[in-house]
């Protein structure tokens, strides 16, 4: 709490920013009176999944360019303790899909919200999407090519 104010803190990736992003980070809005939104440096996300497909500075621009936050900044690690004290953040809200994850920050007096994503739009099904889609085009084009009678190719 800062000034009487009760602070939310969020964060992640944001890559390929879809609905359920802004579905979180509307929800952390209504949670409290200062919302800080972290943005997943590409160093972190390399650390425990593949490199986002939108780099960093393009990411924090689109979360900086929403009207829900107050305050957006680049997240560096995934270890929040540092950041409850620096902070003073009261509420923490990130996906169910870390569901347990950050239960630590509630014996530092944090309460901890597991956003229901649901089902549908994630960055991870965006990008098989895409990929399923390329792969098709891809498929097809070649389809209108006669193969070469020697090689089969």
């Amino acid at each position: 709490m800062i000034a009487g104010k009760t602070v939310v803190y969020t964060s992640g990736t944001f890559d390929m920013l879809h609905a359920n992003h802004i579905k979180m980070i509307e929800y952390a809005r209504k949670l409290g009176d200062i919302l800080i939104v972290g943005v997943n440096t590409d160093e972190l996300v390399e650390s425990y999944k593949s490199q986002p497909i939108i780099p960093f500075e393009e990411r924090i621009a689109l979360v900086k360019a929403l009207k829900y936050p107050d305050i957006v900044i680049p997240q560096h690690s995934l270890n929040h303790a540092d950041k409850v004290k620096k902070l003073n953040f009261d509420v923490f809200v990130v996906g169910d899909d870390w569901a347990g994850k950050y239960d630590y920050l509630k014996e530092l007096g944090v309460d901890v919200v597991y956003f229901p994503y649901g089902s549908g739009v994630s960055s991870t099904s965006l990008k098989q999407r895409i990929y399923e889609r390329y792969e098709k085009l891809q498929n097809e084009a070649n389809s209108h090519f006669p193969q070469d009678a020697d090689t089969g190719k």
